[in-house]
């Protein structure tokens, strides 16, 4: 097998494991499902990924651009970071490797891990470094980073993990918004 083929095999594995591990959580998920969905042997699953972990934890793999979302005058922050919060909830239900660690940080400690480097790197880093930038003193800047992250995965817990409605995007936008900003200003 080519190294081309091998990198497509692989992406075709992860393309196919993603909504399977959404779907049904880590548990349920077997090698030979992702390997009989993706019609590959489950051997190229051990290749490429070592195993289940491992392919979860690649499928799980999240990645964010939040530099447009954070970064600007503080004052439109809210603005901001809500219409990417709705842009990402409502763009590929179900496929989202971000709610599928959320989903899985209760059972796998190899997910809560994750997404807790993921929170950390990609929410509340760039917060604070954002609200820092925006002139707030430095104990400040990190509280009210900490109330927006802790604000933004309480409503995702709630509404995308508990699988409540998420409702009307533009509301749940204008909502989050304003919450966002009151935070932000204090």
């Amino acid at each position: 097998m080519t190294s081309r083929n091998a990198a497509a095999t692989r992406q075709r594995i992860l393309e196919h494991a993603r909504p399977l591990f959404a779907r049904h959580g880590f548990a349920a998920v077997t090698v030979k499902g992702v390997a009989d969905a993706a019609g590959v042997s489950p051997n190229l699953i051990t290749r490429y990924f070592g195993g289940k972990d491992g392919l979860f934890l690649a499928a799980t793999r999240v990645e964010i651009p939040v530099t447009d979302s954070v970064g600007g005058d503080r004052s439109e922050l809210g603005s901001r970071l809500a219409a990417s919060i709705v842009r990402r909830w409502f763009g590929a239900p179900g496929e989202d490797p971000l709610l599928v660690l959320q989903r899985a940080s209760g059972e796998r400690p190899e997910a809560a891990e994750a997404l807790a480097v993921f929170l950390d790197t990609n929410s509340l880093g760039p917060l604070y470094h954002s609200l820092r930038d925006s002139g707030l003193d430095d104990a400040v800047a990190r509280e009210r980073a900490a109330a927006i992250d802790a604000f933004v995965l309480g409503v995702s817990t709630r509404r995308r993990v508990l699988r409540s409605e998420l409702g009307d995007p533009a509301e749940l936008q204008a909502w989050l918004a304003a919450t966002i900003q009151r935070l932000a200003d204090g």
